[in-house]
């Protein structure tokens, strides 16, 4: 039986970052319609859980891979952002600021006062307080 699957899913795409995405809002979606009893909710739920279903098994992966490169670039500034929170509350020594003429981020060790910060990719300097 296990052989018979691995045969059936040659040349199909399978799951990726978009699937798994789409699969964790599938199942919000219907944990949401318990509570809400719903069936535009319903039927939502369904629908993107039909597109998982077409799209882990589709013998067209370039477009498939396409399709979830395009999705990994759109949620790449949400990633970030969270990786940075993440990283700020793990890092309670230092301190984070953006530089006012590139936006690069800085990290500068906790008190020491007034210093004059060099941003390491635009030579900008400007004065904060850590």
């Amino acid at each position: 039986m296990k052989e018979k699957f691995i045969q059936f899913m040659q040349g199909r795409y399978g799951v990726d970052t978009l699937n798994n995405h789409a699969l964790f809002l599938v199942i919000a979606l219907f944990v949401l319609n318990i509570f809400f009893n719903n069936r535009i909710i319903m039927l939502l739920g369904y629908l993107i859980w039909f597109i998982v279903i077409y799209r882990m098994f589709s013998r067209q992966t370039y477009k498939r891979y396409q399709e979830n490169e395009k999705y990994l670039t759109s949620i790449k500034p949400v990633q970030q952002f969270f990786n940075l929170q993440k990283k700020r509350m793990s890092d309670r020594s230092h301190k984070y600021y953006r530089c006012p003429s590139c936006k690069q981020m800085v990290r500068l060790p906790k008190g020491k006062g007034k210093i004059i910060v060099t941003c390491p990719s635009c030579h900008h300097k400007f004065e904060k307080r850590t």
